[in-house]
């Protein structure tokens, strides 16, 4: 920000809050609209602009690893902190997404994230915009609006419209509300929304973990494998699913170009086969938190590799399969350590569940219980209506889970709920979960 000298204190103050740079404009003389080089005052009118152009020029320069911008993290199992991005690190990033991505110009990407997350803000319209990309963005995220925009793209003529979607990528949620709206559709809406989307060039996920059926529906009613990716506030995306090649369901994928990942267990030692923290090395990592010095220290191991707080395995081809959060997701059970998204990617596959999160409570005896959050489907709270019962009993889903999950992993408290709570990135809150039960 630049200003003159009266103004100074006020905006050196305003500058040290928002991490930004402060200069003062120099002093010039009433420059007159038009010179005649014959007068004296011309020529101290020109040297005036010489001089502010000079000091102007002078001034400090923006580097590579200047601050650019802060993002905050999204709260869900702790308190949001600010992750300071720098110049450089952007650029990185939106190199490294354009090649692992094959973004380019003739591309059209139809935008309805929020801006104040890395899937909205760098895979959305930073790296289309880098790669010379359209980005249309439509207000809200609207079921019918994205499905009519695809049909209006590829009509069932066999045309192309000029200004055709070529990629879109969503987080779970938005995918599951799409095939609602297309389970609502006539058979000829459905035909054309089925062709229209078979069109796209590329459809992708990430945010939250993606359900297994869900990706097993979306690619039967589109043809589109989503490309399932991983990524934090704090390096923006660092592992994926190949653009090219086989997307593996239940992983996130290997290393995109230019990043490192290494996975450390709780001794320390660093292990290609088991379970650990995985740490991140990215020339996009983030330069600091916002005013958090000792925070931002404590995140980092030796070697410049970042803390995830995420733990992870490998399978044996190398794609790394998240387990969860480790505050969060990672529940201890009479000595067994179990992963809460495992469980929830097996109760999805129930027939009456649409929706559920898994959390461990705490139980004197063995240290934490499973307890699972149930949204059923609309048609089996509409059978449960007609018979007076409960869409899912514990009984039932325990009985059901049997030949499906290791008896320590089997939910031993069930709750019914109409919603989970979400941020706007449709991840589930597992902190305020575990408020609204009382733990």
């Amino acid at each position: 920000m630049t200003h003159t000298k009266e103004h100074h204190e006020i905006m050196e103050n305003l500058s040290i809050k928002c991490s930004a740079y402060c200069s003062i404009l120099p002093s010039v003389t009433s420059i007159p609209s038009e010179i005649n080089p014959q007068e004296p005052s011309s020529n101290e009118a020109i040297s005036s602009v010489s001089t502010l152009i000079t000091e102007t020029n002078s001034s400090k320069k923006i580097k590579g690893d200047d601050p650019a911008l802060i993002l905050y993290t999204s709260g869900t199992t702790g308190k949001p902190k600010g992750v300071v991005h720098t110049h450089e690190g952007i650029l990185s990033q939106v190199q490294i997404l354009s090649e692992a991505w094959g973004y380019r110009s003739e591309d059209q990407f139809l935008h309805c994230l929020p801006l104040h997350h890395v899937h909205g803000l760098f895979n959305a319209l930073f790296a289309p915009l880098y790669s010379g990309s359209v980005v249309e963005f439509i207000p809200k995220f609207s079921v019918s609006g994205i499905w009519q925009r695809w049909r209006e793209s590829y009509p069932n003529d066999a045309s192309k419209s000029t200004e055709a979607i070529t990629v879109f990528t969503g987080v779970p949620t938005m995918y599951t509300r799409l095939l609602q709206g297309y389970d609502s559709m006539d058979p000829d809406q459905k035909s054309a929304s089925s062709y229209a989307a078979k069109h796209l060039r590329l459809m992708m996920c990430g945010s939250s973990a993606l359900p297994s059926p869900l990706m097993k529906r979306w690619e039967e009613v589109t043809g589109h494998r989503l490309l399932e990716r991983y990524g934090m506030t704090e390096f923006v995306m660092a592992l994926s699913n190949p653009l090219h090649g086989i997307r593996k369901e239940g992983t996130v994928g290997k290393p995109l170009p230019r990043i490192e990942a290494k996975i450390i267990m709780e001794d320390g030692a660093e292990t290609t086969t088991g379970v650990g923290e995985l740490c991140i090395r990215s020339p996009s990592l983030f330069k600091e938190y916002w005013k958090r010095p000792e925070v931002t220290a404590e995140s980092f191991i030796d070697g410049g590799f970042f803390k995830t707080g995420d733990t992870v395995t490998v399978d044996e081809e190398g794609y790394f399969i998240i387990l969860g959060r480790t505050n969060a997701d990672i529940m201890k059970f009479g000595g067994y350590k179990l992963s809460a998204l495992e469980i929830e990617a097996v109760l999805l596959e129930h027939d009456a569940v649409l929706e559920c999160a898994v959390l461990g409570l705490p139980d004197e005896a063995y240290g934490e219980v499973i307890c699972a959050i149930i949204v059923p489907k609309e048609d089996a709270k509409k059978k449960a209506g007609q018979d007076s019962k409960p869409a899912l009993t514990l009984e039932a889903l325990t009985s059901w889970s049997k030949d499906k999950l290791a008896p320590y992993k089997i939910p031993t408290r069930l709750y019914l709920w109409d919603s989970l709570p979400r941020n706007a990135m449709g991840k589930v809150n597992k902190k305020e979960l575990k408020k609204l039960l009382g733990a």
